[in-house]
């Protein structure tokens, strides 16, 4: 049992987003009855420190905010639209959290800093398939020693619930999607130095998803986990 449901997120959702591009504004308030928020959400350690790869409009860490599950948020993305919208959410949690978001692609220069969870949400398939390794391995170096890689993205099968996710992202992104096998996403992730914790699949209405969640091992030396990484 989950402790948010889909609609309850909803609605927080849909009071968060209030200003900025309008069409970006209502598909992030209904978005949480398409893509399992509710189990994402409760993957992440109480006041943890997440790092939001392609955050779009920065939903999944408002959410995270608004539900007291974390201690600080960056995010950033590539659409200058989308950001501006995630950038609006900046000052929604003045008692809370920190959130910060920031205008870059996933081929540029990354935040500096290891974080307790490194969120990659249905990213992945926008990644062009060259590219998707070096960006699952990117993540992955940013993983703290004990911190978590949150990977979700579209499931390949069956067929029709990929051509359902290939038919949406085509209206909606207008974009022919990259869809990847979760076997080949553990298998980048453990080349990485990451285990695998974690591999549910999650069916909403007609589309299907890929849960993965990947842990790096501890380290037993002392290690402040905030450092900047080379």
């Amino acid at each position: 049992m989950t402790e948010h449901s889909r609609a309850a997120l909803s609605r927080i959702a849909r009071g968060l987003f209030r200003q900025g591009n309008w069409a970006l504004r209502f598909i992030q308030g209904y978005r949480p009855f398409l893509c399992p928020f509710e189990v994402l959400i409760e993957v992440v350690p109480a006041e943890a420190r997440v790092l939001d790869v392609g955050c779009g409009g920065g939903l999944f860490l408002a959410l995270l905010a608004a539900t007291g599950r974390i201690s600080e948020g960056v995010g950033f993305d590539a659409s200058q639209t989308a950001i501006e919208v995630a950038q609006g959410l900046e000052t929604k949690f003045p008692n809370g959290p920190r959130i910060r978001f920031e205008h870059r692609g996933a081929g540029e220069t990354w935040p500096a800093d290891t974080f307790d969870v490194v969120s990659i949400v249905d990213l992945m398939h926008h990644v062009p398939p060259a590219e998707q390794e070096d960006m699952l391995a990117k993540a992955a170096h940013h993983v703290a020693p004990g911190g978590l890689l949150l990977y979700k993205d579209v499931s390949e099968g069956p067929l029709w619930r990929a051509w359902a996710s290939r038919l949406h992202d085509l209206v909606i992104a207008r974009q022919w999607i990259n869809i990847v096998p979760f076997a080949t996403v553990a298998r980048w992730a453990e080349a990485a130095g990451l285990k695998t914790e974690r591999h549910a699949r999650i069916d909403v209405l007609w589309y299907g998803h890929e849960l993965g969640v990947f842990r790096r091992p501890a380290h037993l030396e002392a290690r402040d986990h905030r450092s900047v990484c080379p």
